[in-house]
């Protein structure tokens, strides 16, 4: 994974992220203006897409499947928010902790989302970076979308409770 900084004039923005989309594997891209407010920052995490890599994530579980049997919301803030000191302190494992973290930021996302409203909120953002941090304990470079991937990962995790 790399990151990528550009600074581009504003009009060019949608463009140059189509562009980044086109050639790598990337996440969100995040703007800011420049100091001068002439020109627009962009900060864009990508990969280089391999031969391997998924094509479609079609097939895989949706978000109502994959969370189909989660419980609610509130009890994983919860639950999240008592078990962060336990994976600090090594006494409960990483990958559980960051899955249901994960899933709970998609879900938080996709709740946001269900406005219609295309522009990746600040739900969207973190959901995605829970879900690199998942992938990143995985060992799994990021070729796909890493929220689809914490759904798969939730569904499998779910089916082995």
């Amino acid at each position: 994974m790399f990151e990528i900084r550009i600074i581009c004039a504003p009009q060019d923005t949608e463009r140059v992220v189509a562009a980044l989309d086109g050639t790598f594997t990337t996440g969100t891209a995040t703007v800011y203006p420049t100091r001068d407010g002439h020109r627009n920052r962009l900060y864009i995490r990508a990969d280089l897409p391999t031969a391997d890599a998924p094509a479609d994530t079609a097939d895989w579980p949706t978000a109502e499947a994959a969370y189909d049997t989660a419980p609610s919301m509130v009890r994983e803030v919860g639950w999240t928010a008592r078990t962060a000191r336990e994976v600090v302190s090594g006494a409960f494992p990483a990958r559980e902790f960051w899955l249901r973290k994960a899933a709970l930021l998609d879900r938080i996302a996709l709740h946001d989302e269900s406005d219609g409203d295309d522009i990746p909120t600040a739900a969207a953002d973190l959901a995605i970076q829970a879900a690199r941090e998942l992938m990143d304990l995985d060992d799994e470079p990021v070729l796909c979308d890493p929220r689809a991937y914490v759904r798969q990962q939730y569904v499998l995790w779910a089916k082995s409770q």
